[in-house]
């Protein structure tokens, strides 16, 4: 039986270790790029399964940021992964114990989430020990290949390459913000602040890290008070 779940979670998890596997290829070359090592990017994806969370702590270690402002932008961009792993722990089967529900949470990423979520059965530690090990690895070794290809591909190509990132989370909120105005007036007011915080003088001082920081909560907040959910819109995401 436990066999038999870690084969059904592997397959399951082989479709995102493939899309990670070229997100996170980008990753790497924005690494070296940046002048950090293979090593060290590698090692930042292994221990850090999160491209949104990555990807903002990458910048603010070119920018040479502070810790406290890494630690905030961190909680802030990854604070779903709580709630998320909050709604996962209600289809985990009562046999798995702290530690492995500590074993899962670590990879606990949207893709993932949305998998074990849909997964028919409860969710057994092999299970999700299948489902998670191939995203891992595949998020790590793109990171890797990508930081080794940067010395080997072209300056245009690794240059237009950089940009990957971007049409991602482009790929991931142009579709919701098409559906819902809220999500399109959001993302368009932190683009507006991001723009502020960069070309305006007397702003462009504040750090890298703060920035990120600051667009996320304004836009959150006051995409909340113009746009509050309805009672009838939580009762149909729940449904």
């Amino acid at each position: 039986m436990k066999k038999k779940d870690f084969i059904q979670g592997a397959k399951d998890g082989l479709p995102i270790m493939l899309g990670y596997l070229a997100v996170s290829f980008s990753l790497g070359i924005m690494v070296v790029s940046g002048g950090l090592s293979v090593f060290q990017g590698a090692l930042m994806s292994l221990t850090n399964v999160t491209s949104a969370g990555e990807f903002a702590g990458l910048q603010i270690i070119l920018a040479s940021g502070t810790l406290v402002e890494m630690i905030l932008t961190q909680v802030i961009i990854n604070l779903r992964y709580a709630l998320m792993s909050l709604s996962l722990s209600q289809k985990i089967d009562s046999g798995v114990t702290l530690w492995q529900r500590l074993v899962i949470a670590f990879a606990n990423t949207d893709e993932i989430f949305a998998v074990a979520m849909n997964h028919a059965k409860s969710l057994t530690f092999p299970y999700m020990v299948g489902l998670e090990l191939f995203p891992v690895l595949g998020w790590t070794a793109g990171t890797a290949l990508g930081s080794i290809a940067y010395h080997l591909m072209p300056e245009s190509v690794t240059t237009a390459m950089n940009v990957m990132l971007y049409g991602m989370f482009i790929a991931v909120v142009l579709p919701v913000a098409k559906a819902k105005k809220s999500v399109l007036m959001v993302a368009c007011l932190s683009i507006a602040l991001s723009c502020l915080f960069t070309y305006v003088p007397f702003l462009s001082f504040v750090p890298a890290g703060i920035v990120i920081i600051l667009c996320t909560v304004i836009a959150a907040a006051v995409g909340s008070l113009l746009f509050p959910i309805s009672t009838e819109e939580e009762t149909e995401a729940e449904v």
